[in-house]
């Protein structure tokens, strides 16, 4: 087998993973429902997922090779959900070899129809939970007061984190000319006027008091010439974990959150990078005299919670917008933090 790639598996139990001393489990939950997502009426303009048919029309010819046709992938919404998982791979690949154990992937809703909310059976073997906050508020996926209790257990352990990924809050205002200036903001002809992600993590934000909301979907700066984003602004001095280290930048995403604190002075809540915005583009954020959002953030230990909560978008933890040496230095961090 060697130079081949291992096997493929599909709709099995999980195996736990054994501890290992200094050797990190991770293991991603995606919060969304994919029958609900995958099955949206495609008439409809907002709140839903592209079709693999507007992928490949708007990204020709990236997607125009036979491993994409219809014969071999799925050309509704589904195809588009399993593009992010996919796209993850490279991340897990990584992760995987710095830990030493195979990244574990939960949704919440599977193309089975099993339910898996977050309990002792994704906790017991994880040291590191990234929960990708990429359901439709439409959806209305939430944490269960049982999945809050079990979180806020692990989070007594000893080296646990918790990297909570809301993603963007596109067209939150009914205005349309707002909306439009959004949607001119980004660029993205593949995100619709109203996009509105991220109940689930929201509402875990909610019970476990942290201090923050994801907003709006904002297209980071480039370097003046070049196709390359915008060096972050670091606070390196707070950055107790080594999150950031030979980290210069993350991904390139058109639409990306502003994490905002709601009621914290930024003490407790550590913003540890800002990114630059793109100043060519208006943007009501922007208009406000805003020029970088909050795009990675951390809470340490306290209040009887010995692990650490992380804020970062879960698009940078995928490739499908590219990835970089910086961007593989940032997982390696997240997997040995």
């Amino acid at each position: 087998m060697i130079g081949k790639a291992a096997a493929r598996t599909y709709n099995q139990a999980h195996i736990e993973r054994k501890y290992t001393p200094g050797k990190r489990r991770l293991s991603i939950y995606w919060t969304w429902s994919y029958p609900w997502e995958t099955q949206r009426d495609t008439a409809g303009l907002e709140n839903r997922f592209s079709t693999m048919t507007e992928v490949r029309t708007v990204l020709w010819p990236a997607y125009e090779k036979p491993e994409w046709s219809s014969a071999q992938f799925l050309q509704g919404i589904a195809g588009t959900l399993e593009l992010f998982h996919r796209s993850t791979l490279s991340f897990q690949e990584i992760a995987g070899e710095v830990t030493g154990h195979p990244v574990a992937v939960f949704q919440r809703i599977d193309q089975a129809g099993y339910k898996q909310p977050i309990d002792d059976r994704i906790l017991a073997d994880t040291d590191t939970l990234l929960v990708f906050g990429l359901d439709h508020l439409p959806s209305e996926q939430t944490a269960a007061p049982e999945e809050i209790e079990a979180i806020k257990e692990w989070l007594k352990r000893e080296s646990t984190c918790l990297m909570i990924g809301p993603h963007h809050d596109v067209g939150f205002v009914e205005d349309k000319e707002q909306q439009q200036m959004e949607f001119k903001h980004h660029g993205d002809a593949l995100v619709p006027r109203q996009q509105r992600f991220s109940q689930y993590t929201r509402s875990l934000m909610t019970a476990l008091d942290v201090p923050v909301i994801n907003q709006w979907g904002l297209r980071p700066a480039l370097v003046k010439g070049t196709r390359d984003i915008a060096p972050l602004t670091a606070f390196r001095d707070l950055d107790q974990l080594g999150l950031l280290k030979n980290v210069p930048t993350l991904n390139f995403h058109p639409h990306l959150p502003h994490y905002a604190l709601t009621n914290d002075d930024g003490k407790t809540f550590r913003v540890l990078a800002r990114q630059p915005i793109d100043p060519d583009r208006p943007h009501p954020f922007t208009a406000a005299g805003n020029t970088e959002f909050n795009c990675l953030l951390w809470l340490p230990p306290g209040n009887g919670r010995a692990g650490d909560i992380v804020m970062v978008d879960s698009t940078n933890f995928t490739t499908l917008f590219g990835g970089t040496e910086s961007l593989k230095n940032f997982w390696k961090n997240i997997a040995t933090a």
